[in-house]
């Protein structure tokens, strides 16, 4: 089992949730975060004054796949997050040791 965890703009989340659903991947998490990369942030005009903006919005997108389906996801998440500029983002994979669903307490694979 597997987490991906994906740095994403906000812009993408439709695209991304539309191209998981469609390789069957239906649970996720999205939070909002800020962060910067190797963009630095970016300046902002906002009544004729210019302000430095450290923190560029992002969301975080978090789901958990099972080994046969990782790279699909991997690779939904990159095409439907993809414009070609500085700031796309970044998708992380994690291995999973252990997953539980409470209600049941199936484990492993069977509890994604």
């Amino acid at each position: 089992m597997f987490k991906i965890e994906a740095y994403l703009r906000p812009a993408a989340l439709e695209k991304v949730q539309e191209a998981l659903a469609a390789i069957g991947i239906a649970g996720m998490s999205v939070l909002e975060v800020r962060g910067f990369g190797r963009q630095r942030g970016h300046r902002e005009v906002y009544r004729g004054a210019e302000y430095n903006v450290d923190f560029v919005p992002k969301i975080k997108i978090e789901v958990a796949v099972k080994e046969a389906e990782k790279q699909s996801a991997v690779d939904a998440i990159v095409k439907a997050s993809n414009t070609g500029e500085i700031g796309d983002g970044k998708v992380f994979v994690v291995p999973v040791a252990e997953a539980v669903r409470v209600r049941t307490g199936e484990s492993g694979e069977s509890a994604l």
